[in-house]
């Protein structure tokens, strides 16, 4: 078990990484990003207005001055509540914080939100979000419906059984793509490579995904393990996997469509893999104060073998600081595609008139402190997909990556090993 010096601190960390995961999957289903677990209750709603209040911190006379007008003038005015213009005022508000994490969700999108939050949800299982007209697919989750019939990131989604999503709202596209497990919805997908547009028929699906997969493959000493979810019990399930795996000669870890989880998974998941002391990831708050550093402790062998770490731009937050760790104390080759870019805390904050704020609070450093929110981790070695790839379900990613395991076991330098490959692509 990881310990921390500081409770309070890691208690307080546990549950705002518990919180941002979890928005970003079941979100995910419905507002774009994030599965989130249980709401957490901040200070009230009246005493931040009357803490704003006295300290004069923000003048709103325009604000009124401009519904004054609205009010007393517009013809549909009549026609748009004032709760209406609060909400659409806020929206504008979080939105331009040009943070696509941070979210204001009116009293219905929050009631729906509540909704999945509390229950199975049985859909396409894809990460979905808004553009100006359509709903896109931003991430398609491992072992989903949309997996399987091989939807993919960026694809955009215009009708869902004839229903046209022209301007609707997310939450209202969305209803049209549930419900319920084994029926069918047929998508109207248009993908940027293709000339014209896509019909795909997807069996909806409720789904549990196993928290780890391994196997050995057939040829050479070479074992597999796929990190799903980092869920509370995946880091001791990754331990189990080693003590059989510890005659291997080497190891690929398959973090493709892991849009993360908890924090101290990954963080123990990296201390059978990194020696003790070392710096795994760090967490900065706007109170310099609170920053937390995670190091490697571990009382058992640490495994010393050549590794292999596939990514894609599935792969976030808990995903993402494993692998840079990994790389970043050259004990493994990252192959396929960048990754998401997902290295920020959000905090849900439960307002009393119904509504939810959602807000970055925090962001993850890596071990020589560098933050990748937004960018994303370029591969050592990239490997694309080919049509002729998705027709036959070939798995270029993992079959490219068992070769370059063999030759990273035959050739004891990183560098090396890398520049031959980016060499012969060339």
């Amino acid at each position: 078990m990881l310990k921390v010096k500081n409770k309070n601190n890691f208690a307080l960390l546990f549950i705002i990484f518990l919180t941002s995961f979890l928005l970003w999957v079941i979100s995910a289903f419905i507002v774009a990003d994030k599965m989130n677990a249980p709401m957490l209750k901040t200070e009230g709603t009246s005493d931040i207005m009357s803490s704003f209040q006295k300290k004069n911190e923000l003048n709103l006379d325009r604000f009124w001055e401009v519904y004054s007008f609205i009010k007393n003038n517009n013809y549909d005015a009549d026609q748009i509540t004032k709760d209406d213009l609060v909400d659409s005022a806020i929206k504008w508000l979080v939105n331009w914080l040009d943070d696509k994490h941070s979210e204001y969700m009116t009293a219905d999108e929050t009631t729906k939100f509540n909704e999945v939050l509390s229950g199975d949800f049985e859909w396409i299982w894809a990460v979905v979000e808004k553009n100006e007209l359509w709903v896109v697919i931003d991430r398609v989750i491992k072992w989903s419906p949309a997996k399987k019939y091989w939807l993919r990131s960026a694809d955009i989604i215009i009708k869902a059984n004839d229903n046209e999503l022209w301007d609707l709202g997310l939450y209202e596209a969305v209803e049209l793509i549930k419900w319920p497990a084994g029926t069918s919805v047929t998508l109207e997908v248009l993908r940027k490579w293709e000339k014209s547009k896509l019909e795909i028929t997807v069996i909806r699906d409720r789904i549990k995904i196993p928290s780890i997969d391994f196997e050995k493959f057939d040829e050479g000493n070479l074992w597999y393990i796929s990190i799903n979810m980092f869920w509370d019990n995946t880091a001791e399930q990754f331990r189990q996997a080693l003590v059989e795996l510890k005659d291997t000669d080497g190891l690929i870890i398959d973090l493709r469509d892991n849009g993360g989880g908890y924090l101290i998974s990954a963080v123990q998941i990296l201390s059978n893999l990194i020696e003790n002391w070392k710096i795994l990831v760090s967490t900065k708050y706007k109170d310099i104060l609170s920053t937390t550093v995670y190091k490697s402790i571990n009382s058992w062998e640490i495994y010393d073998k050549k590794i292999v770490v596939i990514i894609n731009e599935n792969s976030a937050s808990a995903s993402e600081i494993t692998a840079w760790a990994l790389s970043d104390y050259k004990k493994a080759i990252l192959v396929w595609n960048k990754s998401y870019g997902k290295w920020s805390v959000q905090k849900p904050f439960d307002l009393e008139w119904g509504r939810l704020l959602k807000l970055t609070i925090a962001k993850w450093f890596t071990p020589n402190d560098k933050n990748i929110d937004k960018e994303g981790i370029d591969p050592d070695i990239k490997v694309e997909y080919t049509d002729e790839d998705f027709e036959n379900q070939y798995d270029r990613p993992l079959e490219e990556s068992k070769k370059i395991l063999k030759d990273f076991i035959k050739i004891w330098a990183l560098k090396l090993t890398v520049d031959t490959y980016n060499k012969e692509e060339e």
